[in-house]
């Protein structure tokens, strides 16, 4: 709800694809400089305590951007502000909840795992979406960030009840020693360094497709609030049914080819909805565009786990953050502008080209990873 809201008063305020990439980028920037510190903070201190912090911030940010909407003092810097703390708290939270996760499940279950967090993340969006659209036309976008603040406090209640035991690591080094730890791990991984770098990629030239879709809403097919969370939540749904797929194989031999050849029909996808001017079938591509894309990263997020040691995981598992989510802001800060002078149906085309070039490009250098 906080996601739709938020996008759409960015573009009410600003009426500009240059500030929906802008919020994006500020919101991911502190995620991209400080991760791969919170992925050494997170090897050295309790894991759950950690993510606790890290609601509590994100839930005073969605409150102050309540109360700033619902007083009519929102400007376009607050939000912008409100993103940077929100993305600053998420850089510290990120590498502990992900590190977390193999503490919960044996390793053989890890895919499943992992499918199965993706599938109730995307059921969230999905309903979110749905319900944005209705509060936004009954209430306005003030409700979308305050029910977001409350939805924290159940999220904390949830964290504390985990019964994890911390074990602290038999030595600690200077921070910076154990970040360049961290990265001589990763370089001697060639397997590690491929999925890093494809996920990398992959989330700068195809998740503008998410950016960009106000635009396509309100300027290609001429609809409303209701319709763009329409649009998100069929986006919603084919992610869903991509970790359903990835729930269902589980952990299989040829999970590299498969994840560069789903890679391959994602590209398609997005060029094809990006020249699709036919709002039914603009729905199914993004539908299927949604499932790939959730299919690539399911799977790169479960290799990239399966790789990493539990003593080093929250320094590997932070450099892929950074990659991959460093990846977003920087591919919506540069899409949004492009967009503003060659149209968002252009880059979209040129993205989904050049996703499907660098599937290609792994698939026929990267021996490593076809092997995974």
């Amino acid at each position: 709800m906080q996601k739709v809201a938020q996008s759409w008063l960015v573009l009410d305020l600003t009426h500009s694809s240059f500030f929906l990439g802008l919020d994006d980028f500020l919101g991911q920037l502190p995620i991209l400089l400080f991760t791969v510190v919170g992925g050494v903070v997170a090897d050295r201190h309790d894991r759950r305590r950690l993510l606790i912090g890290s609601q509590y911030v994100q839930m005073a940010a969605a409150f102050i951007l309540a109360a700033l909407a619902w007083t009519g003092y929102v400007r376009i810097h607050h939000i912008l502000l409100l993103s940077v703390l929100t993305g600053f708290a998420q850089a510290f939270g990120g590498p502990a909840y992900q590190s977390l996760i193999p503490s919960l499940v044996e390793k053989t279950h890890l895919p499943n795992a992992i499918a199965l967090n993706s599938i109730q993340f995307n059921l969230s969006r999905i309903l979110g979406s749905l319900a944005a659209g209705a509060a936004l036309a009954a209430f306005g976008t003030a409700i979308c960030f305050g029910l977001n603040g409350v939805s924290f406090l159940l999220v904390i209640l949830a964290l504390m009840s985990l019964t994890i035991k911390h074990i602290r690591p038999a030595e600690r080094k200077p921070m910076l020693q154990e970040m360049r730890g961290g990265f001589s791990y990763v370089r001697s991984e060639p397997a590690l360094v491929a999925l890093i770098v494809l996920a990398s990629l992959t989330t700068f030239l195809g998740l503008p497709l998410t950016t960009l879709l106000p635009v396509f809403a309100r300027d290609i097919f001429h609809g409303d609030a209701g319709l763009y969370s329409r649009m998100m939540a069929y986006a919603g749904a084919g992610s869903v049914v991509g970790a359903l797929l990835v729930a269902w194989l589980g952990r299989h031999k040829h999970m590299g080819i498969t994840l560069l050849l789903v890679q391959v029909a994602f590209g398609i996808l997005v060029a094809a909805f990006s020249q699709s001017r036919i709002l039914w079938l603009s729905e199914v591509l993004l539908f299927f565009a949604a499932a790939t894309v959730m299919i690539v990263t399911a799977t790169t997020t479960t290799l990239v786990q399966l790789i990493a040691p539990d003593h080093m995981r929250g320094r590997v598992v932070s450099i892929y953050m950074v990659a991959f989510r460093g990846g977003m802001p920087l591919g919506s800060l540069v899409s949004g502008t492009l967009a503003m002078t060659m149209g968002a149906p252009a880059v979209l085309t040129l993205n989904g080209g050049l996703v499907v070039l660098v599937a290609v490009y792994f698939l026929i250098r990267s021996k490593r990873l076809r092997e995974l």
